[in-house]
């Protein structure tokens, strides 16, 4: 085995290409985050963003995309956004993670969102979660009845949604905004989402000029099956929800849904989900990937369960061991809120009076 280190922007077309048709071989690969186009955009913002490519002989058999930290840390591409990560390879090909690790300059490499199928970390996991999804495999109807028939909200969406025709007007539905108005719309979005984390007590992600100048990049990326994914709601002219996301190899993650504050009374988000779901359904989309963490819709809208995993990949030298002194009690403590629903109760109340005496102006615990 042989590994070489890259900037992404450094990688070929062919290796562009074997990257894709690896990643078109097994379906727990089939993510938009684990494209070579995302790692490429991020690290026109993330510049520590690198990519091992790992070779057998003369042919390349996987690849493994990263961020090389300060000490030799390192991180998932896109930390704290990525919601699948881990390793694009040939479903036959077999090497030693830590010598992976040692080859790519780093002392440790940890992850939180591994997708399943990743045998070359298995003995790394330490930890595993559930990601809900939504399985248009068979198109929507399967789907619809099955949360219908489950869920009192969604059997009341109909209603919600005819008074919000009746009051604001005709609902409409776009399921990629590409038109001149399409930036507008999505800062509108982010406003949103922003005020929703605020409101919340959560770290506001958009505070943060690298994230808010990706989003409005990989909207207007194309490339190929690979796309930025903006749909939005409309009752009458008004702008009523929407949600910003990616889209490849017939997958589309829920990234950063947010809705009209003002339109809370018609279940907006779960209207948009609908929404989503219908047109992507009509489109080819097979999976609508709602992400790790709980939450009532998700409970409600889920067909199943896909599962993430994590861990740690560590060599046995002082910089890995400093880098898990600083991160294991915070992993630990959220790994714990996450599996306890009593837990992550008090912790969401907690947040949210935290979110309500927040001064006004205030975001991340630094004066805007």
């Amino acid at each position: 085995m042989r590994f070489d280190v890259v900037q992404p922007a450094e990688l070929t077309s062919g290796e562009i290409g074997r990257w894709r048709a690896l990643q078109a071989l097994t379906p727990t690969l089939h993510t938009p985050f684990l494209s070579p186009e995302f790692t490429r955009a991020v690290a026109r913002f993330r510049p520590r963003t690198r990519v091992g490519v790992v070779h057998e002989r003369d042919e390349i058999v996987g690849f493994f995309p990263f961020e090389h930290a300060p000490l030799g840390r390192g991180l998932p591409v896109a930390p704290g956004l990525s919601d699948a990560q881990g390793l694009v390879h040939a479903h036959d090909a077999t090497w030693d993670a830590r010598e992976m690790v040692r080859a790519c300059g780093l002392s440790v490499w940890e992850f939180d969102h591994l997708v399943a199928g990743q045998h070359v970390l298995d003995a790394y996991r330490t930890s595993g979660a559930p990601s809900p999804v939504i399985d248009l495999t068979d198109g929507f109807d399967p789907w619809y009845q099955l949360v219908r028939a489950r869920s009192s909200r969604v059997r009341d969406l109909p209603r919600r949604a005819r008074r919000l025709e009746r009051e604001h007007g005709p609902l409409r539905f776009v399921l990629e905004a590409a038109d001149d108005t399409a930036a507008g719309a999505l800062d509108t979005v982010l406003e949103w989402k922003s005020a929703q984390y605020q409101r919340t007590g959560r770290s506001d992600r958009f505070a943060r000029p690298w994230i808010r100048g990706l989003v409005h990049q990989l909207l207007d990326q194309r490339d190929g099956t690979f796309r930025g994914c903006l749909s939005l709601l409309y009752a009458g002219d008004e702008l009523v929800a929407g949600h910003f996301g990616l889209r490849d190899h017939g997958v589309v993650p829920t990234w950063f849904p947010a809705y009209a504050p003002s339109m809370g009374r018609y279940s907006p988000g779960l209207l948009l989900h609908l929404a989503m779901a219908r047109a992507a359904a009509d489109d080819g989309v097979a999976l609508i990937d709602m992400g790790r963490g709980a939450k009532t819709y998700k409970d409600e809208l889920k067909s199943g369960d896909t599962t993430v995993a994590e861990g740690r990949v560590a060599r046995l030298v002082p910089a890995a061991a400093l880098a898990w002194a600083r991160t294991a009690p915070v992993r630990s403590a959220r790994r714990a809120v996450d599996r306890n629903p009593r837990l992550y109760g008090v912790a969401d109340r907690v947040l949210r009076a935290r979110g309500r005496i927040r001064p006004p102006g205030h975001v991340n615990g630094v004066s805007a």
